[in-house]
């Protein structure tokens, strides 16, 4: 058990740590949403490549909740996809991939903005 907790945490410390870093460092030119995108997209562009796949093997949870980790279900779901329907594989992979974390993601997002009210 402690062999797949430690590398989770390692990886997913570091990815963390460095958008965290970027941000500070940068003040005000990387902003929380650049981070968002940079991190996706090198986990689509990564898992493309076939790079990110080892890392998730090593790391599990460490790789694969962080924002890179949506990256790569989204390219590991248009992989997949194009390989069973050909071209239309690009445009439905990624989704069915990502499909239960983006639903995960809409439905708690509409829970805590029903349950609770913004300050501001």
């Amino acid at each position: 058990m402690f062999n797949m907790i430690i590398p989770a945490f390692l990886v997913g410390g570091v990815l963390c740590v460095i958008g965290q870093l970027l941000m500070d460092l940068t003040k005000p030119a990387i902003t929380p949403a650049h981070v968002l995108v940079t991190y996706v997209t090198a986990g689509a562009i990564l898992g493309g490549l076939g790079w990110y796949k080892p890392l998730v093997q090593i790391a599990g949870a460490g790789a694969t909740v962080p924002l890179t980790g949506f990256g790569y279900a989204l390219a590991k779901g248009v992989m997949e996809g194009v390989t069973k329907n050909g071209l239309v594989g690009v445009f439905t992979g990624g989704v069915q991939a990502a499909a239960a974390g983006i639903t995960a993601a809409v439905v708690f997002g509409y829970l805590a903005a029903a349950l609770f009210n913004p300050k501001g």
